[in-house]
């Protein structure tokens, strides 16, 4: 599976070595991290990966993406999702960047080109969340057509939902 590039970004699908790389905290070879990569957010959905990767197989498309800016490729956050598509069509997506890549639109970037993505792949429904203080997140999630949910104690829960899949 290639890559998927929108304006400033390259969204790299993640591989089993990439994202054991990620968990051990080691770049090298041609990855190229910006200071701050991997957060403990990247390492967390990266750990989630090689588990998914060793239960189930390889879950791509539906696995991890590595952000990346197109003028360096310097990796400054990721994306993905937790898993394929349910029965119902319907997954459930994260993301994250390093602090000094926030408040660029990048989130927004990135998480559009996922939301298109997933849609042309037959998803009808994607589904986010974020803690009640993490206010730019849930603007992220508001700008690119997500709308609240519900919300618990901890986290407000966010969806988009489509009935006519461009598949």
């Amino acid at each position: 599976m290639g890559d998927l590039v929108t304006a400033r970004l390259v969204l790299h699908p993640m591989t089993v070595s990439e994202a054991e790389r990620v968990v051990a905290g080691e770049s090298r070879g041609s990855a190229r991290w910006a200071p701050g990569y991997p957060t403990d957010g990247d390492v967390s959905a990266a750990r989630r990966f090689l588990g998914t990767c060793a239960n189930t197989g390889d879950p791509q498309p539906f696995g991890n993406y590595e952000i990346r800016l197109r003028e360096d490729g310097q990796a400054i956050g990721g994306l993905g999702f937790h898993g394929p598509a349910d029965e119902n069509g319907s997954v459930t997506i994260g993301y994250g960047l390093i602090p000094s890549a926030r408040g660029q639109g990048f989130a927004s970037e990135a998480l559009r080109e996922l939301l298109l993505f997933a849609r042309a792949r037959g998803v009808t429904c994607v589904k986010g969340a974020a803690d009640h203080d993490n206010i730019a997140s849930q603007h992220v999630m508001m700008a690119v057509g997500m709308r609240p949910t519900g919300e618990d104690e901890r986290v407000k829960y966010f969806e988009i939902a489509w009935t006519d899949t461009t598949k």
